[in-house]
């Protein structure tokens, strides 16, 4: 699956050592191990077969990333379209093996069907098209993220968004259908937009949300386009190169429908705990 590159806006919390323990769980499974190596517990062979998959492990049809956590303190991601319910099933299933969490994109119900009948507690968001395994104890979500959306066509995209960023670490307030067609109901939610360290503005057809909201606050906007809308729309294009236009200071502009890359930027913006090991 592709990787990630972390932000530049990356800013570092106040409370590193709370962070380092909630970020380290696939590194504390690896101290662990080579405690028990150095106490005699495991054998030299047994230590090299755990290790062997930390860097991939080939499953024929995909190598999967275990190492991923390690370097990034997220795992892979799974992207699930085009991929046969049982790849799917299969890679997640992989992941879960050196992790606690897993997270597949675009997923369909066949594909979540495939997975649940392995890992019972996998959740399904048939908006979003998404499959999460998160089987973290002790949770700690860190506020700052709002994602508004312009309308209701466009929530699959602003739930994918909200969905990443939430099992990253981030606590998600939802602004939704506040759209320019109707102002005055973006207006009524500016409070709790304006307490935002971060928004994801989604919208399709003109694209003209996030500039608004980039006009109104002063929280850097990550403008998603979607692909809603009539011809001239062309599939989100309008909406794209609207945002990449934008005359309003501090958008950045993702891909179109790309609610999975403005949810994993905005937990990396924060200061999500998962990423505290990126440069220990």
């Amino acid at each position: 699956e592709p990787e990630v590159r972390p932000s530049a806006c990356y800013t570092p919390s106040n409370e590193p050592t709370r962070q380092r323990q909630e970020a380290q769980i696939d590194e504390a499974r690896l101290r662990a191990m080579l405690q028990q190596f150095k106490q005699d517990g495991l054998s030299i062979d047994e230590v090299v077969s755990r290790l062997r998959d930390l860097p991939y492990q080939d499953l024929g049809f995909a190598k999967v990333d275990h190492h991923r956590a390690l370097r990034k303190g997220f795992p892979e991601v799974v992207f699930g379209e085009r991929k046969t319910p049982a790849q799917v099933a299969a890679i997640a299933r992989s992941i879960l093996e050196h992790s606690e969490r897993v997270l597949v994109t675009r997923a369909s119900p066949e594909a979540f069907d495939a997975v649940q009948s392995e890992m019972p507690d996998s959740e399904y968001d048939a908006s979003a098209r998404t499959i999460v395994v998160d089987r973290r104890v002790n949770q700690t979500s860190v506020p700052g993220v709002v994602v508004v959306s312009g309308g209701t066509s466009d929530l699959p995209v602003a739930k994918e968004a909200v969905i990443t960023a939430e099992i990253m670490g981030c606590e998600v307030d939802q602004v939704f259908d506040v759209g320019v067609a109707g102002i005055h109901r973006l207006f009524d939610n500016l409070p709790t937009i304006r307490k935002a360290r971060v928004v994801v503005a989604v919208a399709g057809m003109e694209g003209a949300l996030p500039s608004v909201v980039a006009g109104l606050v002063n929280s850097p906007v990550l403008a998603v386009p979607t692909s809603v809308g009539y011809g001239a729309s062309f599939d989100g294009i309008a909406a794209l190169l609207a945002m990449l236009n934008s005359c309003a200071a501090g958008v950045a502009t993702l891909n179109i429908d790309n609610g999975f890359g403005a949810g994993y930027l905005a937990a990396l913006i924060i200061g999500s705990p998962f990423f505290d090991q990126r440069n220990p």
